[in-house]
């Protein structure tokens, strides 16, 4: 099996971040409160390019990018176009990333609750979803996916379920096209989600970290192969999201550990190898591209895996 590591947002090895922003309040202070916004947009798209840069030239070919790219762009009370006055920077990040064949995706806020039971709530959530939509369109990305959660649990999980398949089956195709699903750590298990992917036939990220603080006793490896179905028709091979917990503690599992449990990893690789031939592994860890090299230098000590470059590498059959 071929494994490719990646890592989320913003890179700790050098000084930049794309996701430069203005507070509401502040933006309404502001005498020239759209230049401001707009200075801020090409710093983002200039520093996105720069993490992108980086990406390649260290060999990490898949990337989460930030989904706070564009300020204030969500707000009802503040409307201005995002796109076509920086189209020309869009497509050059776009072309950089397609020429260099990296993989990328965005995972909106917790603000984004497609099944709430509150209209506004669900009415934000859909401009969040067109807001993710019209940028990945911009770029061009290589087949670019939007991960959700369900959401909210009101009224239970049927219910629940229920209003989320109603309110994805409302959203413009071109947004249908780009989702996929993750379990969550407290409602939505492996097995809720992984049927709600099936009935609408969109990809599943198994969070194995989230499946280990929310289940009801099944096995992973029971799950593996069907959740790997999920990407079958997809461009990309099938993606999953690794973390660890800070710590054994119940109050602290749920909290993502700065780096990777190298031997955990190693676990969950092994069993997965059975049963699909390529994964992407997203590392959700708060040393981010710092957890990546750490988590490789300990799998190029502790196992006999073939690196193929500096995050990809191929799992043998002995240990």
């Amino acid at each position: 099996m071929k494994v490719r590591l990646g890592y989320v947002s913003l890179p700790l090895t050098i000084n930049t971040t794309s996701s430069k922003t203005i507070t509401y309040t502040r933006y309404k202070e502001t005498e020239n409160g759209f230049d401001k916004i707009n200075s801020l947009i090409e710093e983002n798209l200039d520093s996105l390019l720069k993490i992108l840069e980086y990406n390649y030239k260290n060999n990490i070919h898949f990337y989460r990018m930030t989904s706070n790219l564009i300020p204030l762009a969500t707000l009802e009370e503040v409307k201005f176009d995002y796109i076509y006055p920086y189209i020309d920077k869009y497509k050059n990040i776009g072309k950089y990333a397609n020429i260099h064949s990296i993989r990328i995706d965005m995972h909106p806020d917790q603000f984004c609750v497609l099944n709430s039971t509150n209209p506004k709530i669900v009415k934000n959530s859909i401009n969040i979803l067109e807001y993710s939509k019209k940028l990945l369109n911009a770029f061009d990305f290589n087949s670019p996916k939007i991960i959700l959660h369900v959401g909210s649990s009101q009224g239970g999980k049927k219910k629940s379920l229920s209003r989320f398949r109603n309110n994805f089956r409302k959203l413009d195709k071109n947004i249908q096209d780009k989702i996929v699903l993750e379990n969550d750590d407290k409602v939505f298990s492996v097995t809720d989600v992984l049927g709600l992917s099936k009935e609408l036939n969109i990809p599943m990220v198994l969070d194995y970290h989230h499946y280990l603080c929310n289940n009801n006793g099944e096995k992973i490896e029971d799950l593996l192969q069907e959740i790997f179905n999920t990407w079958k028709d997809e461009v990309y091979p099938p993606k999953i999201h690794f973390s660890s917990p800070k710590s054994k503690l119940k109050k602290e599992f749920r909290s993502h550990h700065d780096y990777i449990n190298a031997d955990e990893f190693i676990k969950f690789v092994e069993l997965a190898k059975s049963y699909t031939n390529e994964l992407d592994i997203m590392i959700e860890a708060k040393a981010k591209d710092f957890a990546l090299f750490k988590l490789v230098r300990e799998l190029k000590y502790l196992t006999n895996y073939k690196f193929i470059d500096d995050t990809t590498f191929v799992i043998t059959d002995r240990r």
